[in-house]
C-alpha cells in the first residue's frame, strides 16, 4: 500500500467520523459507533469504511443500513471538504473485530483461571 493511500485512509476515516457526528441526523445510526478503518482502493474508485457499533444485532444492522443509505450524501460532503481529483464511492461494512478480540480475551482468562484451579 502506498504512502498516499495510507494518508487517504486516515483522512477519510477522520472526515467520515466528523461528518457522521455533525451532519448526519438519521435516528437509525447508533449512539455509540465509530469508523474503525477505511480502505481506499489504489484507483480511488471505492472506499470500504468499517464501522464498529455497540449494541445488539438489530442496532448494528440498522446503523450499517443507515450509513449505506447516506453514502451518497456523505460523499457529496467529502467532495466539498477534501480537495483530491476523485473522491471514492463509499461502502460501509460492520467491523466486529473488537468484539471478537474481547471474546478471545475472555476465553483466555477463563482458561487461565481453570489452570490456576487445577
Amino acid at each position: 500500500m502506498s504512502r498516499r493511500v495510507q494518508r487517504l485512509n486516515h483522512l477519510f476515516r477522520e472526515e467520515l467520523s466528523h461528518l457522521i457526528r455533525t451532519e448526519l441526523s438519521d435516528p437509525r445510526v447508533g449512539e455509540i459507533m465509530s469508523i474503525t478503518r477505511v480502505n481506499v482502493s489504489a484507483d480511488l474508485e471505492n472506499a470500504d469504511a468499517y464501522v464498529s457499533v455497540l449494541g445488539d444485532a438489530e442496532e448494528k444492522a440498522s446503523t450499517v443500513a443507515a450509513l449505506r443509505h447516506a453514502a451518497p450524501f456523505l460523499r457529496r460532503h467529502l467532495i466539498e471538504r477534501i480537495r483530491i481529483r476523485r473522491v471514492p464511492h463509499l461502502h460501509f461494512e460492520l467491523d466486529e473485530t473488537i468484539e471478537e478480540a474481547a471474546r478471545v480475551l475472555d476465553l483466555m482468562r477463563q482458561v487461565s483461571r481453570e489452570k490456576e484451579r487445577g
